[in-house]
């Protein structure tokens, strides 16, 4: 079951990192400005954040299975979409409907995946899910990039559609629901979602992920316009990028894994947080390519320890009942994060070595944040 469940994280995200190096050179065809390319990239997270509240609360109400069929479902017509469009605001319309229902996959998934984690090894059940994560991000844009090239990119769609498809009647058949929602009206106020926006630990994995993904956007922004200034082939910007992935795998499911069964979470987290603000310093302050490659190997290293902490933060202190909403919640601010890395780094008008340098003081000042709110709860507990 965990390894069906790993590999419906990897269909999940292929379909956004597939998507990465197509959608603006789609947009451009169809006549957009440089402003609604923006809006047209920005608009697939943004409409994200409200499809991951909304399905956190059905997967609580509706279960699991349901609303990952649903969502597999849904995303495979909203690709079909993208082969009908004939201009940017069309484009804009149908981004903004698959964000909403992609929305709704990659939270099931991680309430499936955290319902059938065991409380002894569920940090090196969430690194396997990172490493799912990051061979996606691997595989997706080459994806992208060879078929669109191949056979134009209207086959990206087509292929990939067809793929949530065949994924959708596989859960269907394969997939056993072992969740039984609670009928109790109360359970689903919002009420309990104030609960989880307030409770201390997953505050800290909201921030975590946030910080993750403001950092993703910064780097994603900020990486390609140095190497562009540096005069080096705009092919060194994906396979640094393709680097992070890498390392991060190898520390997923390498015997290092171990470590995040052995170490408190929130410390692993700000273990992590540390890594990419030297991996960001790294990277603006230096132009030679070796030491680029040093910069993405501690970046990598930081996502590695940060994203199973904080996943496994997120089940380690909700119910069962109540997980759905909180990595509704979880993946809401981790969108969130990609969406104000851009805008923000975006708005700041700055050089590629200055907002890689505010990338590394921003992820330093949220690691601090956390540090003192750690700190803050321990001594809270040991006066009571």
């Amino acid at each position: 079951m965990l390894y069906f469940l790993y590999v419906m994280i990897v269909i999940a995200f292929l379909d956004t990192f597939a998507q990465l190096p197509i959608i603006a050179p789609f947009a451009l065809s169809l006549g957009a400005n440089s402003l609604l390319i923006g809006l047209i990239i920005g608009m697939y997270s943004f409409a994200n954040m409200g499809g991951n509240i909304i399905a956190g609360v059905w997967i609580d109400k509706f279960g699991r299975k349901k609303i990952l069929v649903i969502g597999l479902f849904f995303v495979s017509i909203c690709l079909l979409g993208y082969t009908m469009v004939t201009t940017p605001l069309q484009l804009l319309a149908i981004r903004t409907i698959h964000g909403i229902g992609g929305g709704l996959l990659v939270p099931a998934a991680f309430a499936f995946l955290g319902d059938h984690s065991r409380t002894t090894t569920r940090g090196k059940t969430m690194a396997f899910s990172g490493a799912c994560v990051g061979i996606a991000a691997i595989i997706g844009p080459a994806f992208g990039a060879i078929i669109t090239n191949s056979f134009g990119i209207d086959w990206v769609f087509y292929i990939i559609s067809i793929l949530f498809f065949v994924s959708a009647l596989l859960v269907s058949i394969i997939l056993k629901e072992n969740y039984s929602p609670r009928s109790e009206k109360e359970k689903f106020s919002m009420a309990s979602i104030n609960k989880l926006l307030r409770l201390p630990p997953l505050v800290n994995a909201y921030i975590g992920a946030f910080s993750l993904m403001l950092t993703m956007g910064i780097l994603a922004y900020m990486l390609p316009l140095k190497i562009e200034a540096a005069d080096q082939s705009v092919a060194l910007s994906g396979i640094l990028l393709s680097t992070f992935g890498i390392v991060a795998i190898l520390v997923f499911v390498l015997p290092t894994n171990q470590v995040f069964d052995r170490v408190r979470r929130e410390r692993l987290m700000i273990i992590g947080m540390l890594f990419i603000s030297i991996a960001l310093i790294i990277l603006s302050s230096f132009n030679l390519v070796g030491v680029l490659f040093i910069g993405m190997f501690f970046y990598g290293i930081g996502f590695a320890l940060i994203f199973p902490s904080v996943t496994a933060l997120v089940i380690d202190h909700s119910d069962k009942n109540e997980r759905g909403r909180a990595f509704g919640l979880f993946y809401a601010f981790f969108s969130l994060g990609v969406v104000a890395g851009s805008f923000f780094i975006g708005a700041l008008n700055v050089l590629p070595n200055q907002g890689l340098l505010i990338g590394a003081i921003c992820i330093g000042l949220l690691a601090s944040l956390i540090y003192r709110r750690i700190t803050a709860g321990d001594i809270s507990r040991s006066n009571e």
